[in-house]
């Protein structure tokens, strides 16, 4: 099912006025600067389900992002300017099952893998705008199957049966944008930030609207340091899905399902940052994604593990 032009005209009309939203977008001019002159930083970060400990791996089975960025700050302005190369892999709710035991209600195998620049400007008021463009591919040139049965053997986990049901190969190009107005402060130790999000592409095109409490010694700017709690909830309404529906321009993929219109999670974490190094420990918990799965069967949690070095 491809989503319907209201969904592409909504998600190309907020993009726009996200930008508009907020003064300092005047601010992107200075990324060539940043990223040729600003001080470095190296990042890492981890989704993957099994870290929790659990029987089972599925859904979304696992993420990875490493990411090269330069970063100035005045005080008062953040900005940011970087490169990430990430993968992600998806399978349906138990991987031993043979390609003919999969349900037709259930995840298809498909992985996507993207390289692309991403830039932000945040402000000492908490205030942000973020954007980052992919270039990538899903099916099986995003090797889902040699990493995911490599780090199954490395882990000893059963190896997955299906991996030739998966999506077909697409070409992928993908954009995203955040933007928060600001921070609001709940006293001296915690603070609540709202937001808005959109990704528009043939890989995913979606919109949501997120909120951020924190709690305890936080930070005006990214790159300062902190020790906070972090909760993160997100509703999400999806236009479009690749890792559930194949890609855009797919035909004949042999098992895809339809997404559900509404998504939700939340995202409960710790995060500790010193002038070197930063790192975030969370657990997310996500609502079921497919239409024609019961929600029960569907909603899945997961671990997310982020680090970065900064010398």
């Amino acid at each position: 099912m491809k989503p319907s032009p209201l969904w592409l005209a909504a998600a190309s009309l907020l993009l726009p006025a996200m930008v508009s939203a907020h003064s300092i977008f005047d601010a992107w001019q200075d990324y060539g600067n940043v990223w040729r002159s600003g001080k470095a930083s190296y990042g890492l970060d981890i989704d993957n389900d099994s870290l929790l400990l659990q029987d089972k791996d599925g859904l979304y089975s696992s993420g990875g992002v490493i990411r090269i960025s330069s970063h100035q700050s005045d005080g008062k302005l953040a900005r940011v300017a970087g490169w990430h190369l990430g993968h992600e892999v998806y399978t349906p709710r138990d991987v031993k099952l043979l390609p003919n035991q999969i349900p037709a209600n259930d995840h298809p195998y498909a992985a996507w893998l993207y390289m692309g620049w991403f830039a932000e400007v945040a402000s000492s008021h908490g205030g942000y705008f973020k954007s980052s463009i992919d270039l990538g591919c899903i099916g099986p040139c995003a090797r889902g199957e040699q990493v995911q049965r490599g780090l199954h053997r490395l882990i000893n986990q059963p190896e997955p049966q299906g991996w030739s049901r998966q999506v077909k190969n697409e070409f992928g190009l993908q954009t995203a944008m955040a933007w928060a107005p600001q921070r609001y402060s709940l006293g001296s130790n915690a603070d609540f930030t709202p937001g808005v999000q959109a990704r528009l592409g043939n890989i995913f095109t979606d919109a949501s609207v997120s909120a951020v409490v924190r709690l305890g010694r936080l930070n005006a700017l990214p790159q300062q340091a902190t020790n906070h709690l972090l909760l993160r909830g997100d509703a999400r309404a999806v236009g479009y899905n690749a890792s559930l529906q194949g890609g855009y321009f797919s035909k004949d993929n042999v098992h895809t399902v339809k997404p559900k219109t509404w998504v939700g999670e939340v995202e409960l974490g710790w995060v500790w940052q010193s002038s070197v190094w930063a790192t975030q420990v969370s657990i997310v918990r996500r609502s079921n994604e497919i239409r024609s799965l019961p929600n029960a069967e569907g909603a899945q949690s997961f671990a997310r593990l982020q680090f970065s070095y900064t010398p």
